[in-house]
């Protein structure tokens, strides 16, 4: 009783701290569920936007719930997942919706499954129990391991989709009918039926930009307010799932509608996109909110972009350490990868942070990208060395995983020790002069394994994550059920036969921006 009072506790705790929050009584209720802890899912713009769009709708209420910090705890007490709005069990909600940003919060959404007393498998779940469905960032690439866990998936960009799924909700019908309601419309995939994935939905500009609706001191990004400057990217990187092709490119948000949506009381504001600095009037945006006295966030910096004016406005927001991704080792690789960012541009964004007073430059690289060498890392130690005499650097480090929907969709990861031996040899080249801080290599492998693969990664992922979610757990799961990547089934792994990569273009896409 005391462990469940508790839980009742922080929740009111947290609300009380929330401004924005929508309560309303209405006959379809859905339980938005995050499958990550509070602070992370608070952080999710498009989350809150779901969250709101449900809200908008006549006749649905949407109710927040997340995975619990204290998982232990709420395992041995035997605690029910509650929603944050009322505090009642999920699984009294008709509708179960959760947003999947990334593979490895698949185990997230099993969790909060089980929590809420639920089977796990679509298949041993019956017309009493509510209906599951998966949106998010995720469903842009490969959400076929959600596909055992998960009655319906909601392809792409939601903010319209969610409301034609609230329309067949609200009729009346049971659990299969609804399904059999939605099979086939553009946008749904109805799971365990055989289907192919429907395309990626996009959003009509009308819908633009998603915001925050509710903000709070209890995140990632404390209080400040999210909103988005542009949907989508005008940019070919071939790693990236966001580039243009996925959704015809990139959506500006006019600075005009941009900043009528920013409440007076917002004191941070963070501009939210895959390619924030490509918005053709960004330093207008910058310059209205710094100017109105706000500190300022931007997601996506891009160095090429980088501008006297733009870093001076972004150190008078508050910035202290510019952070830039270049995603490519060497200058080789980065054209390899039709990535538009040169040296040049790296060391400028170095000299600019330190003229406008900023501590630190961290730089977000790739590491195991086809055709990679040792020669491709030692340029990295090398050229870091020579802009840490301009500025102290960081360097992010995440090995590489292909994803589906892009140009190196099938690309091999690099061999677990080969990515550490790499790691070691650039922490011997620069050690005392830049500092590292880099990815697990063994997760990056379990997140190319649910990347490539199909349902049977998803029971895999159940497996592993019955057996205590250790790497052993993961290696033993994927090697009993037989998974095999997407690529590996399609060409052989012969990594150092890779012939450099050239640029592959989408069908009807041209190279320049």
């Amino acid at each position: 009783m005391d462990s469940r009072w508790n839980q009742i506790e922080q929740v009111r705790a947290r609300l009380r701290e929330e401004q924005g929050v929508l309560i309303k009584d209405a006959p379809v209720r859905v339980a938005l569920c995050y499958p990550s802890p509070y602070h992370v899912g608070m952080s999710s713009l498009g989350f809150q936007a779901i969250y709101r769009e449900i809200h908008g709708h006549p006749g649905a209420t949407a109710e927040r719930a997340f995975l619990p910090e204290n998982l232990a705890a709420f395992r041995e007490g035997s605690l029910p997942l509650i929603t944050y709005e009322t505090q009642a069990p999920v699984s009294k909600l008709g509708i179960l919706a959760f947003s999947v940003a990334y593979e490895l919060e698949i185990t997230g959404v099993l969790e909060m499954l089980r929590l809420a007393g639920l089977p796990l498998l679509a298949s041993e779940r019956a017309n009493g129990h509510p209906l599951i469905v998966a949106g998010g960032p995720l469903t842009f690439s490969n959400p076929a391991p959600l596909e055992p866990f998960v009655d319906l998936i909601v392809m792409g960009e939601a903010d319209e989709l969610v409301h034609e799924l609230l329309e067949v909700a609200g009729a009346g019908l049971d659990r299969d009918r609804l399904l059999d309601a939605l099979a086939g419309r553009p946008g749904f995939h109805v799971t365990g039926r055989g289907l192919p994935l429907p395309a990626i939905a996009k959003a009509s500009v009308d819908r633009l930009p998603a915001f925050s609706q509710i903000v709070t001191p209890n995140t990632e990004l404390r209080s400040m307010f999210l909103v988005e400057a542009a949907r989508g990217c005008s940019r070919g990187c071939t790693y990236c799932v966001m580039r243009r092709s996925t959704n015809n490119g990139m959506r500006p948000v006019p600075p005009e509608r941009l900043l009528s949506l920013v409440p007076q009381e917002a004191k941070r504001v963070g501009l939210v996109g895959a390619a924030v600095t490509d918005h053709p009037r960004i330093h207008e945006i910058l310059r209205a909110l710094v100017d109105s006295g706000r500190a300022v966030g931007v997601s996506s910096l891009r160095a090429e972009r980088l501008t006297a004016e733009l870093v001076g406005l972004l150190a008078r927001g508050g910035y202290r350490t510019l952070t830039v991704a270049s995603d490519g080792i060497s200058q080789r690789l980065r054209e390899a990868v039709d990535r538009k960012t040169g040296e040049q541009h790296l060391v400028r964004s170095a000299q600019l942070a330190r003229e406008h007073g900023l501590a630190r430059l961290k730089l977000y690289e790739m590491v195991g990208v086809p055709g990679e060498t040792d020669e491709d890392v030692d340029e990295l130690a090398r050229f870091t060395r020579e802009l840490s005499k301009i500025i102290p650097v960081s360097l992010g480090i995440a090995p590489f995983a292909a994803k589906r929907n892009t140009p190196l969709d099938g690309a091999p990861f690099e061999p677990i020790a080969r990515i550490e031996a790499k790691l070691s040899r650039l922490k011997r080249q620069v050690q005392g002069r830049v500092e590292i801080r880099p990815t697990s290599a063994r997760w990056a492998w379990v997140e190319y394994m649910l990347a490539q693969s199909g349902p049977e990664a998803g029971l895999a992922a159940r497996d592993a994550w019955e057996a205590g979610g250790s790497f052993a757990a993961w290696k033993r799961a994927f090697k009993e059920l037989g998974v095999k990547p997407f690529g590996a089934r399609r060409v052989p792994d012969k990594r150092r036969e890779l012939p450099p990569l050239a640029w592959r273009p989408a069908p009807g896409e041209t190279r320049d921006l």
